[in-house]
């Protein structure tokens, strides 16, 4: 069964330029889809011989397991992409995973944080270390553009242009966008950027491209990154779903309360479809109804 997976996901590092996250979050749920059928079936089924009733089977499973059907619905969409690949390449006649129905998603609105908790959360590192204007800088960038986790920690030197106020990002798929960086936020850069050569000097071969960098001089990793944007979110929300993330929503919010345009909210994040941006307005319309019961007197 390894062969098919293998093709499958350097197809998906060469020609689709997935991110090595995006790829490896693939290949989980395709090993799991495999080893369920071997505890099941043994080797007397294979990754070629899947039939739709196969593929309803593992999703009974993952119900009986208590999943959520988020990632239900995500394994399901991994094996739809994979059987589309082989019937492409001629391996199977059809796509057994096409007409299989995803479970109803359960529509979680994302956690943001009110406008009075992102100001707190911006003032929290401190100002006279390398370390905190670092930590300040991350937090600005992350609320001031919307941008992921991994274009962040991905950034280079040669993406940032402060004069015209823009960076340059790589997103999902290698997909390039330019987004505005504010004045606060290009502020704070400015002065981690003054003090970036204190990190350079902490390796023999530090990464001089890398925007952000750890303490070794070296690109700073996405886990060093939410450990320490967590640790600021705690100390001002008592939600339980605090990361990066939650600056990226909170983004995306404030500017749809503020009355922006919905597809320039969608381009400024990235994303491919407007559906996927119509979370935030879910949000929004909270906000307006929660506004209205506290200062309506006849709410």
């Amino acid at each position: 069964m390894k062969e098919p997976i293998e093709q499958f996901l350097n197809f998906l590092r060469a020609e689709k330029n997935y991110s090595g996250f995006t790829v490896s979050a693939y290949e989980n749920d395709l090993r799991q889809f495999a080893d369920f059928l071997f505890r099941r079936y043994g080797n007397n089924l294979t990754l070629l011989d899947v039939e739709k009733s196969h593929i309803r089977a593992f999703l009974s499973h993952l119900t009986a397991q208590r999943l959520e059907r988020n990632s239900i619905g995500r394994k399901l969409a991994a094996l739809r992409s994979f059987y589309r690949f082989l019937h492409r390449k001629g391996y199977i006649a059809d796509n057994p995973a096409k007409q299989v129905r995803s479970p109803r998603y359960r529509k979680k609105l994302p956690v943001f944080l009110s406008i009075q908790e992102a100001m707190e959360v911006l003032r929290l590192p401190e100002a006279d270390t390398p370390e905190g204007l670092r930590d300040r800088a991350i937090l600005e960038v992350f609320y001031g553009t919307g941008i992921r986790l991994r274009e962040l920690t991905n950034m280079n030197m040669k993406d940032i242009d402060l004069k015209k106020g823009l960076i340059r990002i790589f997103g999902k798929g290698g997909k390039e966008r330019l987004v505005p960086i504010g004045p606060k936020a290009s502020k704070s850069l400015r002065e981690y950027l003054n003090v970036r050569s204190v990190f350079l000097q902490q390796s023999a071969s530090p990464d001089e491209d890398a925007v952000f960098l750890n303490k070794k001089g070296k690109r700073i990793s996405p886990r060093t990154v939410q450990y320490r944007v967590k640790r600021y979110l705690s100390q001002i929300s008592a939600a339980t779903s605090l990361s990066p993330h939650v600056l990226r929503h909170t983004f995306a919010t404030h500017l749809l309360n503020a009355g922006a345009d919905l597809e320039a909210v969608k381009d400024l994040l990235g994303h491919a479809s407007l559906s996927t941006t119509q979370v935030y307005t879910h949000v929004s319309t909270e906000q307006l109804l929660r506004i209205y019961e506290e200062a309506h007197p006849r709410a």
